[in-house]
């Protein structure tokens, strides 16, 4: 096999907890990961040697930056014998959303090369070397539904069916992760306590509003359209409504599908939007 191509997820968080920051300069999370069918195609052909990069999207990295790039010096430093691989990425998820596109697009070439080379790395192994490519980059090797925590790469799956219809609304703000994490940081308490997201999921009903996201708080105030988004949502229908990741996509968890259509004729006269579905592992 030569040539293989593969869906590159996005994700969303169901909460977003952080807590203190590390000694490396990181900052610990606590979160819950939920893969979703919106993705980006991967393409990876076999090549002689080096990683080659293209996509339809102009404003695609195409140097050592790029995680896909990341994610084939990882796996050399252990393969240095490995040829090379072609790599063209179909983006859909936008960049800069926080739906985690980059990282699921280098997790999505870690697997596509253990595949297409036969290397036989472990998934344990793979989400290792995602440690390589981006915080979100070990979520991503196995995703559905799992409790992130450390800096996102302690993870727990979580088995419960999620049968909620998300409507993502995608406003033509970019939001620096940085920039978010060092705003934050002048807030944040010195001891704070774990939500335990992973039990409220666990529960006959699940207590949505306990779900904050911290960065709100933040992005918000910078973004007021962040919160018009929100309030729009839940006018609409919507069971709870949040920011992902630090932004700047905001979505709406709805129970039916005919109810997440109806708020999207009405808000996608003003925003990009897309419906979409959780993935279970």
């Amino acid at each position: 096999m030569d040539l293989l191509t593969l869906k590159s997820h996005a994700k969303v968080n169901i909460g977003l907890q952080v807590l203190d920051q590390r000694k490396d300069g990181f900052h610990n999370i606590h979160t819950i990961f939920q893969e979703l069918e919106f993705h980006d195609i991967v393409t990876l052909e076999k090549t002689d040697e080096g990683c080659e990069l293209s996509s339809n999207d102009k404003s695609f990295p195409l140097d050592s930056t790029n995680t896909c790039a990341k994610a084939y010096t990882a796996i050399l430093e252990q393969f240095p014998n490995l040829d090379g691989i072609k790599v063209h990425v179909e983006k859909n998820i936008p960049q800069g959303a926080g739906l985690g596109g980059g990282s699921s697009n280098g997790a999505t070439v870690l697997k596509g090369i253990n595949e297409l080379f036969e290397l036989g790395l472990s998934v344990a192994e793979l989400q290792e070397l995602g440690q390589e490519i981006g915080a979100d980059g070990p979520f991503f090797i196995r995703g559905g539904t799992q409790l992130g925590e450390g800096i996102g790469e302690k993870l727990s799956i979580i088995n419960i069916k999620f049968d909620f219809v998300l409507l993502l609304v995608l406003p033509p703000v970019f939001i620096s992760t940085a920039w978010a994490y060092n705003e934050l940081k002048n807030g944040l308490e010195e001891r704070v306590e774990k939500a335990k997201f992973a039990d409220l999921f666990r529960r006959d009903i699940i207590p949505f509003e306990l779900f904050k996201n911290d960065f709100e708080r933040i992005v918000i105030p910078a973004h007021p359209e962040i919160g018009k988004i929100k309030d729009a949502l839940i006018n609409n229908g919507a069971r709870f409504t949040s920011l992902s990741g630090s932004g700047s996509t905001v979505f709406g968890m709805f129970d039916e599908e005919t109810a997440a259509k109806a708020a999207e004729s009405i808000i996608s006269s003003d925003y990009r939007t897309l419906l979409t579905c959780p993935i279970h592992s």
